[in-house]
């Protein structure tokens, strides 16, 4: 039996996703893969206690320390190749990567955006800008997508989209939260265990 894909979960914040991951290992749902490094661009994100809860190893990289994009991608790079991380799976991580990351691992990274793509997605949307423009314009309909990662924001084929509804009385915060449970949380494990599968397949 071939031993399951090294995920690393990349993350600056809450950690939702990442925790619907670990989550989704527990119930043996993600099975091909396991979440093997937790990496943080962001100082004391709680993403970090839930991967230390879970007994993942952590890494926190930080660009202002290393004062490039170019050096905090090698940084990153360098803690991918040690633990001998096979698939990437961005998870609210709020840092573009440059055509030179992400060109380096094709169709090794994944990303949840919260809308259907093409709508309400590329520079600048993010996190609770997505749910604002989408009220902003009137959709009936929002959601999820899980996509490959390239040089281009949210530019990388799609691999699965939920639709959640838009309700009256939807501000935001409320639609970023139903956007997560019905969506994102049952999409990004699913499309690890595809990534995860295929790549075993290929091994």
């Amino acid at each position: 039996m071939n031993s399951p894909v090294k995920i690393a979960v990349l993350v600056s914040g809450g950690g939702t996703n990442l925790q619907a991951l670990i989550d989704s290992e527990k119930r043996g749902e993600l099975k091909s893969g396991k979440i093997s490094l937790v990496i943080s661009n962001k100082e004391g994100a709680y993403a970090l206690e839930r991967a230390k809860n879970a007994d993942i190893p952590t890494a926190t990289v930080l660009k202002k320390e290393l004062g490039s994009q170019e050096a905090f991608e090698a940084k990153i790079k360098e803690l991918l190749t040690e633990n001998g991380i096979e698939l990437i799976i961005l998870a609210g991580f709020m840092s573009i990567f440059s055509e030179d990351f992400t060109s380096a691992y094709p169709e090794r990274i994944l990303n949840v955006h919260p809308s259907l793509i093409p709508s309400f997605c590329g520079k600048g949307f993010y996190g609770l800008h997505v749910h604002e423009a989408a009220l902003a314009y009137g959709v009936k309909v929002t959601g999820a997508t899980v996509h490959f990662v390239n040089e281009i924001p949210d530019g990388g084929k799609i691999l699965l989209q939920k639709a959640v509804a838009i309700q009256d009385g939807d501000t935001p915060e409320i639609l970023q939260k139903r956007v997560m449970e019905e969506a994102e949380w049952h999409l990004l494990p699913s499309a690890a265990e595809m990534v995860s599968a295929e790549i075993l397949r290929k091994r």
